[in-house]
């Protein structure tokens, strides 16, 4: 098996599989009321929608990064943690779908690439140099599954 088909294959699991940690996204999120998607359990707490936006934004800065070979945002970037009531705005529906459409964009992307991608550079806008592109792709899968974790913890506060 190709490596980069091992990294399809952790993204996918992590967002609708039965990975080893327990849950996926998908496992997560079906236990909650949309009605909940934006309340902050605590005040250093974010919201559901908060960290699926979040999350949309750096797997849509990962797929720039990839089809360009630079990208634009850093962790500074107002776009990073858009407020509750701009996400509000834009609808929990709206929010989820341009998550779920970035993984399988990204997912496309990969599905292109051969394994000598990953020694490949891009220029990271947030780190400012030069990174392998294997760099950004372990990146993404340990952002995902740091901030899986998170929303085990606001989803518990939640059912409180």
């Amino acid at each position: 098996m190709k490596i980069i088909d091992e990294i399809i294959a952790q993204l996918n699991e992590i967002q609708q599989g039965k990975i080893w940690i327990g849950s996926s996204y998908q496992s997560k999120l079906s236990t909650i009321d949309d009605s909940l998607v934006f309340t902050r359990p605590m005040e250093n707490l974010h919201s559901i929608a908060e960290i699926i936006s979040h999350l949309t934004l750096w797997r849509k800065e990962a797929i720039l990064k990839i089809k360009t070979g630079t990208g634009s945002k850093t962790d500074d970037c107002e776009e990073n943690w858009l407020p509750n009531e701009k996400l509000k705005l834009k609808g929990w529906l709206s929010i989820k779908s341009e998550y779920d459409d970035t993984l399988t964009e990204l997912i496309y992307l990969l599905k292109e690439k051969e394994d000598a991608f990953l020694q490949e550079e891009y220029y990271d806008t947030d780190f400012k140099g030069k990174y392998p592109y294997r760099f950004l792709i372990n990146g993404m899968l340990h952002h995902d599954i740091y901030h899986l974790g998170q929303l085990g913890i606001i989803i518990k506060y939640l059912k409180k």
